[in-house]
């Protein structure tokens, strides 16, 4: 059999099983093939012959390909049209079933879009952190929990994912929170500024109904000249009356944060909450920008003064809807989502 004879079988045959398909695709470009006893007689064609046949072999080969891709995708069709009864376009939307954002991403566009009315502009930063951005600059000591191994994922020391570091010898980690993003904000853009950062977060953590290793937070970073805790305390007082309505009320524990001084917790009280409605439920952390935090990006903190606040996405969202497991965003049932 020449080459011409191939084509011509080729272009003739039309499996219409997957056996079939192998079978013939064997048969012509096989081990034992009629192309492959074509490829074995050049050795004995005189040498000046043997550069044409070549190119007249691959240029076979590169059709015999284009065929078969042919025929398998005739083969699918038939195979898909068994199954469906009728062909189906990929590219249609469904009839049956709408997609929906999930609840996660829901809330956090509501939270986003309460902020975006009083100024404050999304921004961004990336999961994969350097130790300055994610600690150093944020005025955590070296002794500091957080830096221990079985709370915050370390990379490799070794491993090197671009020119990001401040020190040679920095390791890198999956951000714990989104404060690295307010590190890089003020980095890039000077004073006064006005952000939030959204977006996941990773800790060493054991999942269980209230607790995940990988989760979501936003945070909120407000710079400016004479910046208080009223200016904080009214803007978070705003925030929380959108999300839970007017009746909302709120207050301030003092805490400890490195990066915030004076530092609270912020806690809530509503009565339309479910079995929690009227009991005080903390839901933030929050504080005045340490002087320490300012001195990292090169802010003049004689000048400027600010707050920051943060907090977990799934936290308030399990709030907003009477969710009491975690969990439940994680696992695909379509029936929670």
């Amino acid at each position: 059999m020449n080459i011409d004879t191939i084509l011509i079988e080729a272009k003739t045959g039309r499996p219409t099983t997957r056996a079939a398909f192998e079978a013939y695709k064997a048969k012509l470009v096989g081990a034992n093939g009629a192309l492959t006893q074509v490829i074995k007689g050049i050795g004995k064609l005189p040498p000046e012959e043997r550069p044409a046949a070549g190119q007249a072999i691959n240029q076979v080969k590169k059709e015999l390909e284009s065929i078969f891709n042919e025929r398998l995708v005739e083969i699918e069709a038939q195979e898909r049209k068994a199954v469906l009864g009728t062909p189906v376009d990929p590219n249609l939307p469904t009839r049956d079933k709408r997609g929906r954002l999930h609840p996660l991403t829901q809330v956090r566009n509501q939270l986003t879009e309460i902020f975006a009315k009083i100024g404050f502009v999304v921004a961004e930063g990336p999961e994969i952190e350097s130790e300055w951005y994610c600690l150093d600059a944020l005025n955590i000591p070296q002794d500091h929990p957080a830096r221990d191994a079985q709370d915050t994922l370390y990379f490799p020391k070794q491993l090197k994912m671009g020119n990001v570091n401040k020190k040679a010898d920095e390791q890198y980690i999956l951000r714990t929170h989104t404060s690295s993003v307010q590190i890089r904000a003020m980095l890039k853009n000077p004073p006064p500024l006005r952000i939030i950062a959204p977006g996941r977060v990773f800790r060493r953590d054991t999942v269980d109904a209230t607790h995940s290793a990988c989760f979501h937070q936003i945070e909120g970073l407000y710079v400016d000249k004479g910046v208080t805790v009223c200016d904080l305390k009214d803007v978070l007082d705003h925030f929380l009356k959108e999300l839970f309505g007017n009746k909302v009320e709120i207050r301030l524990r003092p805490s400890f944060f490195p990066f915030t001084e004076p530092s609270f917790e912020l806690d809530l009280k509503s009565p339309h909450m479910g079995a929690l409605s009227n009991q005080w439920i903390e839901i933030l952390g929050c504080g005045i920008v340490d002087p320490a935090v300012f001195d990292s990006v090169g802010y003049d903190s004689h000048v400027w003064s600010g707050y920051a606040f943060g907090a977990g996405i799934e936290r308030i969202a399990m709030l907003l809807y009477g969710i009491d497991d975690v969990r439940l965003f994680y696992q695909n049932d379509l029936r929670f989502l």
